[in-house]
């Protein structure tokens, strides 16, 4: 292994760092209804996306309220996905079954890797998870917001639809 072809070619540095503070509100709010904001649904900070990344990789906070929510067992084909637990316990899918993976706990899934994750514990958790490289996840998310908050009940083939558009294959 060696280090990639350079990126940058000044001779000293610049400042570009992106401070995001930790009290920054969630970019996205993935639930049925304005309760679910209070008590439920799903907070999504976007941390660093591809785009802010000039496509080197994507971080999000994933902050999950009590009620059973997430994808099942699934895979992409063109990016790599880890999840680290911050807090609480979450259902992590490693390709041959469910762990319940709490605090600390790391899960890296290649390109083709089955993968899933889910909060079925009753209680609030949180997790990172990082995509490489960047691809455009905030429109897959966005777009799964929309349908929460619609009531709308996509059929079969409208949900492969979405996951084709968005690189995400369900196995």
């Amino acid at each position: 292994m060696s280090y990639p072809e350079p990126r940058y070619f000044g001779e000293h540095g610049e400042s570009s760092g992106v401070l995001r503070p930790a009290g920054t509100a969630p970019d996205l709010f993935i639930g049925a209804s304005d309760a679910d904001r209070v008590h439920g649904g799903t907070r999504v900070g976007y941390l660093a996306t591809g785009g802010s990344t000039n496509g080197a990789f994507g971080l999000y906070r994933w902050e999950m309220g009590p009620d059973p929510s997430g994808p099942m067992p699934h895979f992409h084909r063109t990016i790599t996905e880890s999840f680290y637990v911050l807090s609480g316990t979450v259902r992590l899918h490693d390709g041959t079954g469910w762990k319940d993976a709490s605090a600390g706990d790391f899960l890296f899934v290649p390109e083709g890797g089955v993968h899933g994750f889910r909060n079925e514990s009753g209680a609030p958790a949180s997790m990172l998870l990082l995509f490489t490289p960047g691809a455009p996840r905030e429109g897959y998310f966005e777009e799964l917001a929309e349908i929460a908050a619609s009531g709308r009940r996509p059929s079969e083939e409208e949900w492969a639809d979405i996951y084709g558009r968005h690189d995400q294959y369900m196995v």
